[in-house]
């Protein structure tokens, strides 16, 4: 049985949920070997990619990415605010704007990848990366202000954590902002936009066992805990093997709805 804790956010909640968590579960070769196995066994021409998105549209293909000022958002806020803790004389909104100039040099200076956020913002006009300023700064205050309320050594996660199934033409990849280290484990805090939908809780496992993969030796976060500031809602996932497990079938379902739209596609 799966478990998914549900609380309103107030004061002093992640403080409370970073407490009292359960010993986590490791997942072995044996369980790498299997979901590989599975992913091969759903023959692909194209790289596929999952994500907790794509597990919450139970599959269901949508446009292609493009960047826009919510895309962009997350990375800059999220860098920005690592900025203002390595340099705590660095206030949000200089980090912010240092960051988008480190974007823009990037784009200038011909080292930006094609459709990546730099070369994006190269093309960007001027109200297009004032917007973009804007939107990262208030993610930057927002995250602050959900760790400062943690009563325990807490950092911006680098980046989000990404697995390759080996020889199965398939790449995971798990959201992650904050990493709270607990103890012999850690707590990963994931803030979304909007309000959770009923599909949420899935996704949540989903970054639970991708984040588990990508670790090298197999390692699950204790606890994997949603944050939905504008709807005020939190949800949270045990890192227990049942839920892990059901992470990982959800993946599965997943790409075998995406091979059929595929397969009917090409018909």
């Amino acid at each position: 049985m799966t478990t998914l804790i549900h609380r309103r956010v107030e004061p002093g909640l992640l403080a409370n949920l970073i407490h009292d968590v359960p010993t986590p579960t490791t997942l072995t070769d044996d369980h790498r070997r299997s979901l590989a196995a599975r992913f091969r066994a759903l023959g692909t021409l194209e790289h596929r990619r999952l994500d907790a998105w794509s597990v919450e549209r139970a599959g269901r293909v949508g446009d292609d990415f493009h960047w826009s000022t919510r895309s962009a958002r997350r990375i800059i806020g999220n860098a920005s605010l690592r900025r203002a803790t390595r340099a705590p004389a660095t206030t949000l909104l200089d980090a912010v704007r240092d960051e988008v100039a480190d974007q823009l040099v990037r784009a200038t200076s011909g080292h930006a990848r094609p459709r990546s956020l730099a070369r994006w913002l190269g093309d960007a006009p001027h109200a297009v990366i004032g917007v973009v300023s804007a939107e990262a700064l208030n993610w930057a205050v927002e995250l602050a202000e959900c760790a400062q309320t943690i009563n325990a050594p807490w950092s911006v996660a680098a980046s989000d954590a990404y697995y390759d199934v080996a020889g199965a033409r398939t790449t995971l990849r798990a959201r992650r902002d904050l990493v709270i280290d607990v103890a012999d484990s850690r707590v990963i805090v994931r803030v979304r936009s909007g309000a959770p939908g009923k599909s949420a809780g899935p996704g949540l496992r989903t970054d639970l066992v991708i984040d588990a993969l990508a670790d090298p030796d197999g390692r699950a976060a204790a606890r994997m805990i949603g944050l939905w500031p504008a709807a005020g809602v939190c949800l949270a996932v045990d890192a227990t093997m049942d839920d892990l497990r059901a992470g990982a079938r959800d993946l599965v379902r997943t790409a075998v709805v995406q091979r059929r739209h595929h397969v009917v596609s090409a018909a």
